[in-house]
């Protein structure tokens, strides 16, 4: 019988919604005739707020719960941030579709500064991401890093009662949200690289559902796609999460792919950063060989100073 109804979860955030509202409404536009509904789920990620993402555990954090309810037949497909997904996929699921990437860069928001650069000395700065702060940290090293959770509201409106100086958040969630007005400046990505598959979103779905795979196929961006298994080859290597300072970003070049990646220290103080090009068939062996490269350049080191064992076989 034919598939008459999908069920989509999603963590309750608005970005969240706004998520799953998208895929929703390319679904309606797509099969006039099925069924959409939306299951709201909340996240370990969403519950912890008053602790760091690296203290409570990087890995899915914010999709756990989610792929749980899909094995369990409550959902049909999850909507994530690309992002916020760990790079082992649990058996029984697969990321059967990736959206064509939105703007992947970091922004910097501010009441008090036009630009990074225009900060006074010691200001205070915030995020919740380890991979910002330490590349922060490289290009600014007078800087007070803090950190900063919560949801794009939140954030901003901590920042609104001078809690901090400025703040640097994903450019794609704050237009897509609306906040584009709040972007002071869209920090380089000479300084910032972004993270795995940022601006990105990804449809989950169970291996075996082979009609719901079907049905979101049409979502699947082919160049995004490329990108990702590129980067998502490099954090697997590096065996990074949240809480990992870790950017890389995939750019289709030509025929192929270029890739360009960064491991640095939680002080910012080392950093190492390189990029290597290829064949987009071979996305995910230079995503490896990237994280070799750093890996070889000093990047080991740091990743077994914030106690990562590495398996380099």
């Amino acid at each position: 019988m034919k598939k008459d109804t999908i069920i989509i979860g999603t963590r309750s955030s608005k970005l969240a919604l706004w998520q799953a509202d998208y895929v929703m409404d390319c679904l309606q536009k797509k099969y006039p005739e099925l069924h959409v509904e939306k299951k709201l789920m909340t996240t370990k990620g969403d519950k912890i707020l008053d602790a760091p993402l690296a203290k409570i555990g990087g890995k899915g954090l914010f999709t756990k719960e989610l792929e749980q309810d899909m094995l369990a037949g409550g959902i049909d497909i999850a909507v994530h941030s690309l992002k916020d997904m760990p790079t082992e996929v649990p058996d029984g699921l697969i990321i059967t579709a990736i959206t064509k990437r939105y703007d992947p860069g970091d922004a910097f928001v501010s009441n008090k500064a036009a630009s990074l650069a225009e900060l006074p000395q010691g200001a205070v700065v915030g995020t919740s991401s380890l991979r910002r702060k330490a590349q922060l940290l490289h290009a600014r090293p007078d800087l007070v890093v803090k950190d900063l959770r919560g949801n794009v509201n939140t954030r901003l409106r901590k920042l609104d009662a001078g809690e901090y100086d400025a703040a640097v958040l994903a450019v794609a969630g704050l237009r897509r949200l609306g906040f584009g007005d709040r972007i002071t400046e869209v920090l380089p990505k000479s300084m910032i690289l972004p993270a795995v598959g940022q601006g990105a979103l990804a449809i989950e779905a169970r291996e075996d559902d082979a009609e719901t795979r079907e049905l979101v196929t049409f979502l699947n961006d082919e160049a995004t796609v490329a990108c990702a298994k590129a980067e998502r080859a490099f954090l697997a290597r590096v065996e990074g999460g949240c809480q990992v300072p870790v950017g890389v970003y995939a750019t289709p070049e030509d025929s192929g792919l270029h890739v360009e990646a960064v491991i640095a220290s939680l002080d910012g103080k080392r950093l190492y950063r390189d990029h290597v090009s290829g064949q987009v068939k071979d996305a995910e062996t230079i995503g490896t060989q990237l994280a070799d490269k750093l890996l070889d350049m000093g990047g080991i080191d740091i990743m077994h100073e914030i106690g990562l064992l590495l398996d380099r076989k």
